[in-house]
C-alpha cells in the first residue's frame, strides 16, 4: 500500500465507514451530521477526496473501503517507526513505555507477540 497520508478528519471519517460498511452514503451523510455536525455537501466532499486517494469507494450509492482497516493502520504504525525511529522498533517501544507504565498483563501479551512472530523460531 502506497503512503496514505489522512489529516485527523479524514482518519475519523474512514473509521465511521470502517465500522458501519457497507454503507448507504445517504446514511453516511446522516452519521456525519451527528458525528460531526457537517451537511451533505461537507460528507460527500471527504467521501470523493477519500475515494480519490484509494482509500474508499462509492459505487451506486454504497459506500465501502478498499483498505481494510488493519492494513491501513499497520502500515501507518510503520510509516511512524520508520521515519521517527529510524524503523528501529526497540526505539518505539522504548520511547513508548518511558511514558505509560506497562502492567503485568500488557507485558505478557506483547511477549507473547515476539514469541509468535520470532522469525524461523530464532532464539
Amino acid at each position: 500500500m502506497a503512503d496514505l497520508e489522512l489529516g485527523t478528519v479524514q482518519e475519523r471519517f474512514a473509521d465511521i465507514v470502517w465500522e458501519h460498511e457497507p454503507v448507504s452514503s445517504g446514511e453516511l451523510v446522516k452519521i456525519c451530521q451527528k458525528e460531526f455536525g457537517w451537511k451533505k455537501p461537507t460528507t460527500y466532499t471527504v467521501l470523493r477526496k477519500l475515494c480519490e486517494k484509494g482509500l474508499l469507494q462509492n459505487e451506486n450509492g454504497e459506500v465501502t473501503s478498499l483498505i481494510s482497516k488493519d492494513d491501513f493502520y499497520s502500515d501507518r504504525s510503520r510509516q511512524i517507526v520508520d521515519e521517527s525511529f529510524s524503523g528501529s522498533l526497540p526505539a518505539f517501544v522504548a520511547a513508548f513505555v518511558s511514558k505509560k507504565s506497562l502492567t503485568s498483563e500488557e507485558a505478557d501479551e506483547i511477549q507473547n507477540l515476539i514469541n509468535a512472530f520470532r522469525k524461523d523460531g530464532e532464539e
